[in-house]
């Protein structure tokens, strides 16, 4: 079957000796990966350099015994440019698009990761404080994947919070005050961290842009969010060392 869609290049490997093997997040069909033949010796046999995180209009022979595709014509619509020149944006970049290669199942469509994903580079490119970027862009895929932490109530006896909270990663949500025995390892939470966290869960890209966030809800949102991640992902981000090193200075900054 030959399919034509948008698609976001989230990585690349050499294959052989002449081609390439290109990973995308496609509007249609989430997602695919892609075999480019004679790539490497003929770069201009397609219209695109297959930069990182690029944006291109690819047409596809679509297997069905296969999840490797060949891609026939792959053709440049945007090119994110600013990444190459700021290293903290470029490290978040990279560490969504690792996020979105975790969580997201091989071909299983969804188009509003596709649009997030679009509306994060977009947002990169003219924002002054980038960090709240990642904050919103991970904990929407989170919930757009069902690896969303469940905050409404405690997470075991699905009681309301009322006065302090925990958040356990081990059940992967918060425990009030009578059920926080069940994890010793469970960690204090600010009543403004869990507002911050539901807000940016259940609004839309732009609304939750506006909100501000105080330094030190950001940090505990910092912590609670990765280690969230390295818990039930059960993965080492590559790009997550430089990510929090970068985050870490900036942090310290504010």
């Amino acid at each position: 079957m030959i399919c034509r869609d948008q698609a976001i290049v989230l990585k690349t490997q050499d294959f052989r000796e002449t081609s390439k093997i290109a990973v995308f997040y496609s509007k249609k069909f989430g997602r695919i990966s892609g075999l480019f033949k004679g790539i490497r010796t003929d770069p201009r046999k397609f219209a695109s350099g297959l930069t990182f995180l690029s944006v291109n209009e690819i047409i596809f022979y679509k297997k069905r015994l296969s999840d490797m595709h060949l891609v026939s014509q792959c053709d440049l619509r945007k090119d994110f440019d600013y990444l190459r020149s700021d290293m903290l944006k470029f490290s978040i970049a990279s560490f969504c698009a690792e996020l979105v290669y975790s969580v997201m199942p091989s071909e299983d469509a969804h188009p509003e990761v596709y649009e997030l994903l679009l509306n994060l580079l977009d947002s990169l490119d003219r924002a002054g404080s980038p960090r709240k970027l990642l904050y919103n862009f991970s904990l929407k895929i989170l919930s757009l994947s069902g690896f969303k932490p469940h905050l409404e109530s405690c997470v075991i006896c699905a009681s309301p919070i009322k006065g302090q909270a925990y958040f356990s990663n081990r059940f992967g949500g918060l425990l009030c005050q009578r059920c926080r025995y069940k994890d010793s390892e469970s960690d204090d939470i600010l009543t403004g961290t869990i507002a911050t966290i539901l807000f940016l869960q259940k609004s839309d890209w732009q609304q939750s842009l506006r909100l501000n966030i105080s330094p030190s809800i950001e940090r505990q949102l910092s912590e609670i969010l990765f280690s969230f991640l390295n818990f039930h992902l059960e993965r080492k981000f590559k790009s997550l060392k430089m990510l929090n090193e970068l985050l870490d200075h900036k942090i310290k900054m504010c």
